[in-house]
């Protein structure tokens, strides 16, 4: 009798017969080797296809693909995506999947691979922080191909494209234009801080939803996230354990008005009556944690929190003071003109006592230093579009310390990706890392550079 053997393809993708479509899902949907799947399905998934010595033959144009696939990682890891499935981290933190639309019923299977077309549905911070607590309470188990009966896929961007409530289930690569990118020290709960790696996606690619900051430090936050071997609510280091500095903050362009307590937005000035005895709430938090990157940590033995007290008060009017206000205008409470400055990095810092602190919110300005550049101007001349003496100054003495290396000309007045990433550098010389080197320079890093 004739002797079956077992000869791998590539179904061509272009190939509209059931045949190679039923190949191409079978392919999609099949585990790497690592979590259990058949060693054929590695690479670009091939197919095990049954035929017989006895004269059977191959198209060579399938041969030929199979066989690039099989040559490098890279070529199958390509083939992979063109299938509509994408590989996980080796690490397991970092699921991926393809766009796709929701899987009713808990059913799996592959997502079909389509572009998306951003729909935006209206959510609050308290909505999206509150369906990321029901895959926490429900301990849902991570999977790339597996769905939750609510529909989503039960990975990482599935996880995030549940709490922003979004028709369909994302991946790393689309989740962005869902949200506006945002500086990492706006973020507030509900946002996502999201690697994509585009040259490798399946290397390192992770997104998770910010939950809040764990102290004022804003070195650790709470990550809402989904990864083996179930949905977690962690404190976590900014941005993430791995590939830290790839991380891009986002928020949701669907954003829909909520209260200050559920985490809400206090940007905008909430009204003096938020401040003051017997006051508790998330804007009397803000505050004080601006006070102490300010450099108002001294008046702190614990704190800030939510409920007013003489701590706040007396950072308050130590704030105001520096601005050189007198009388009422210093009485310690805050109103529209305090918020504002404290918001926008601007005004003058709170002077120190000799104690610095670390990182880029230190206590060190305002200490009368017989170097005139060693006063620190404010955090407002360097943000993206500023452009002044301060930054020029800035990336002169950067150079002058030998942390210039990312100028390819200048430096000059306009602030560039180059003078914050020669910051960071030299925040990390410090010994710094998190949000203490998030390469915006603060009065302790000033000091340092300048005194």
């Amino acid at each position: 009798m004739t002797v079956p053997a077992f000869e791998e393809y590539v179904p061509a993708i272009d190939c509209i017969c059931a045949g190679c479509a039923a190949q191409r899902r079978t392919a999609a949907s099949a585990p790497p080797v690592r979590y259990g799947g058949h060693p054929a399905a590695h690479g670009a998934r091939r197919a095990l296809v049954l035929v017989t010595a006895a004269g059977v033959v191959l198209g060579s144009g399938a041969f030929e693909a199979a066989s690039a696939a099989g040559a490098t990682g890279a070529t199958g890891d390509r083939a992979a995506e063109a299938a509509g499935a994408v590989r996980a981290d080796a690490d397991g933190d970092s699921p991926q999947g393809g766009p796709g639309p929701l899987q009713g019923g808990g059913a799996s299977g592959p997502p079909s691979s389509t572009t998306t077309t951003p729909k935006l549905r209206k959510s609050s911070r308290a909505d999206i922080i509150n369906r990321a607590k029901k895959w926490v309470s429900a301990q849902v188990p991570y999977s790339m191909t597996k769905y939750w009966p609510d529909g989503y896929r039960q990975d990482c961007s599935g996880f995030v494209s549940m709490a922003w409530n979004l028709p369909g289930n994302e991946w790393t690569g689309s989740l962005a234009a869902f949200g506006t990118r945002i500086a990492r020290e706006e973020l507030q709960p509900g946002d996502i801080l999201l690697f994509h790696n585009p040259a490798d996606p399946s290397k390192g690619s992770h997104v998770t939803i910010f939950g809040g900051w764990t102290d004022y430090t804003h070195t650790h936050y709470t990550a809402y996230e989904q990864t083996k071997p179930h949905t977690r609510k962690k404190t976590t280091p900014m941005a993430y354990w791995t590939n830290s500095g790839n991380y891009v903050a986002y928020r949701y362009k669907g954003l829909s008005g909520g209260s200050a307590g559920s985490g809400s937005s206090v940007t905008g000035f909430p009204g003096a009556g938020k401040f003051g005895p017997g006051a508790s709430n998330a804007y009397v938090t803000r505050l004080g944690r601006m006070l102490v990157e300010r450099g108002g940590k001294r008046f702190y033995r614990v704190g800030p929190g939510p409920g007013w007290g003489e701590a706040d008060r007396l950072a308050t009017r130590a704030f105001q003071k520096a601005q050189g206000w007198k009388g009422k205008e210093a009485d310690g409470i805050p109103g529209p003109d305090t918020w504002r400055l404290l918001v926008n990095g601007t005004g003058h810092d709170i002077p120190g006592t000799g104690k610095g602190s670390g990182g880029g919110s230190g206590t060190g300005a305002g200490r009368g230093d017989s170097n005139p550049d060693s006063k620190f101007p404010g955090r407002g001349y360097f943000r993206p579009g500023q452009s002044n003496s301060h930054v020029d100054r800035l990336g002169r003495q950067l150079v002058k310390k030998g942390f210039g290396k990312y100028y390819t000309s200048g430096p000059g007045p306009r602030w560039t990706e180059a003078d914050r990433r020669n910051v960071e550098a030299f925040q990390r010389a410090q010994g710094w890392r998190g949000g203490a080197a998030d390469g915006y320079p603060g009065p302790e890093t000033w000091r340092r550079l300048f005194g």
